[in-house]
């Protein structure tokens, strides 16, 4: 009798208790490894000896641990893009931000759990360039038992974009900062670690990805490039989007995705076409007067049972400015806003801020290639100083002279942003400003683009929240009339978001998450010359309010 009401508890505790996740463990020896790519061969950076790194698999409300052991003579820290880190600032990776780096010969373990997410993400090396190679996928599975808001298909894959180059790039990086003027661009890009042919190495083999007729294939796409957005189109084959960041959106179909470093894109693919072999392209979009790297990587899409001999059906990439391509892809995304996953968007808002983004140049006296300037990056004029105290340490502890509380919440002056017409000055001031928001405030941020040198697109990265893209314009944003078009009711929620090349947009967000969380451009080089800043978000009331005392294993500066 006893055995029995034992059971029947257990069954019960089975259907009315939640099933909480597992607790995940990953190790990653950062090594070097000898890789040929474009005729040529060189030492690259790598996560367990592989280009791209390892996928991290878990599912929502998982724990995931992951050992990162440092075997080469840099500096390293991991960012796990897009996890929101809620009360975990410490495991968030990005160099002297949350954490000192891990020496060499050193480990830490980053340790998060994976709260209300569910998608792709990404994890990358965050310091220096070394995200050039080292970048890995990260797949959240939904909780066991729930569903996908479309019909679940057949098989996935990992798409990683990038770049390459034949050259050291953290000699790339230093060369450029040395003279004062822009690295050299990449030689280049790759689809799962290989460019397939181009023109100075015709051998050069590509990624294959093989399908069989009549099923269905979930691609996760990831940016992982330094530099570039990037258009992806597959032969004959229109793609069904339903996610982006880890976000759910309304299933749309195109021919061609848009995707800038830092971004993730879930499409599902119908094997529909004939026996065959397809062509798979990746190619830079800038529509500004700015030297990208032009070269259009190539993939395979492999119809099992077509003949090696088969001959390849070619698509050729969008024009390299095809802005009406991507705004197409861009004006298309929309959240799923469903029932189980409603679009919280903020409709009353606590700050309302104005950050321009964009370029300047400030005096070096020893950049002699440069005349005696260098260009720098800025947030409302200000290029960010990197401390040498993690900010997230410096707050916790109380350690003064680290950073002070003073970023501006608007441009210290007002001109006309987007004019070909330069302000009477290009010179930024320098610091490390912070901007503080009490726990659950609201935030309007409109992040608007400046034509000093060249307007260009930003893709700004925010750490540690997720955010509703309400509103994009051209031109200078005007809060009289351009808030009338927002919309409040199904905007695209992201990490990572194109400030466009001429214009604006605004994005809200709720601070729920207690920390300093970076924000900055997703294009390595602005990031490197100082368009970048952090928010300083204060603990709540009470401990799940609250930030997490640090580990004891974190890195020492």
């Amino acid at each position: 009798m006893e055995s029995n009401w034992l059971r029947i508890f257990v069954l019960l505790a089975f259907c009315f208790f939640p099933v909480f996740g597992i607790t995940r463990h990953y190790k990653f020896n950062v090594v070097m490894r000898n890789m040929s790519c474009l005729c040529s061969s060189k030492p690259i950076v790598t996560v367990n000896g592989r280009f791209p790194g390892p996928t991290i698999y878990a599912r929502e409300d998982d724990r995931v641990l992951i050992k990162v052991v440092n075997h080469v003579k840099y500096n390293v820290s991991i960012h796990w893009h897009g996890i929101r880190q809620l009360r975990t600032g410490w495991a968030d990776g990005p160099a002297y931000i949350t954490q000192c780096p891990i020496q060499p010969g050193k480990n830490y373990v980053y340790n998060f759990t994976i709260t209300a997410q569910r998608g792709t993400l990404f994890w990358h090396a965050h310091i220096f360039w070394l995200r050039a190679t080292v970048h890995g996928a990260i797949v959240i599975l939904p909780k066991r038992g729930v569903p996908y808001p479309f019909p679940k298909p057949n098989h996935e894959a990992v798409v990683v974009l990038g770049e390459w180059w034949k050259s050291d790039t953290e000699a790339v990086v230093n060369e450029a900062l040395n003279s004062g003027l822009a690295p050299n661009v990449s030689d280049a890009h790759t689809i799962n670690g290989h460019p397939g042919p181009v023109s100075n190495c015709p051998s050069q083999g590509g990624y294959r990805l093989s399908v069989a007729p009549g099923k269905t294939y979930m691609l996760r796409v990831i940016n992982a490039a330094l530099n570039d957005e990037l258009f992806f189109k597959i032969a004959d084959h229109k793609m069904t989007v339903v996610e982006v960041d880890a976000s759910y959106v309304k299933p749309f179909k195109t021919d061609t995705i848009l995707i800038s470093p830092g971004q993730t894109t879930n499409v599902i693919l119908t094997a529909d076409q004939n026996f065959g072999k397809y062509m798979v392209v990746t190619s830079p979009f800038m529509d500004s007067p700015i030297t990208v790297d032009n070269v259009t990587a190539t993939a395979t899409l492999h119809y099992t049972g077509a003949l090696e001999s088969a001959p390849m059906t070619l698509t050729s990439a969008p024009p390299q400015n095809a802005t009406s391509v991507a705004n197409n892809f861009i004006n298309s995304l929309k959240s799923l806003n469903s029932k189980k996953y409603p679009a919280k968007v903020p409709k009353k808002v606590d700050h309302s801020l104005l950050f321009t983004v964009g370029l300047g140049i400030n005096p070096c006296p020893t950049c002699i290639l440069a005349n005696g300037s260098r260009i720098v990056s800025s947030i409302n004029n200000v290029t960010f100083v990197m401390p040498k105290t993690a900010l997230l340490q410096a707050h916790f502890f109380g350690i003064k002279n680290v950073f002070t509380m003073d970023f501006p919440g608007n441009p210290p002056f007002v001109f006309n942003y987007t004019s070909t017409l330069p302000p009477p000055s290009l010179a930024t001031m320098s610091g490390t400003k912070l901007y503080r928001l009490r726990y659950n405030e609201t935030v309007q941020l409109v992040l608007q683009d400046t034509g000093i040198i060249a307007p260009e697109n930003h893709p700004i990265h925010l750490h540690g929240f997720n955010f509703f893209a309400v509103g994009k314009g051209l031109g200078n944003f005007n809060p009289k009339t351009d808030t009338k078009n927002f919309n409040l009711m199904d905007p695209v929620e992201r990490n990572t978001i194109g400030v466009p090349s001429g214009g604006w947009v605004a994005i809200r967000f709720r601070a729920d998450n207690p920390g300093v969380w970076f924000m900055h451009c997703h294009l390595e080089i602005h990031t490197t010359w100082g368009l970048k800043m952090a928010f300083l978000v204060d603990n709540g009331k009470g401990p799940n309010e609250s930030l997490l005392p640090p580990p004891k294993d974190l890195p020492k500066c």
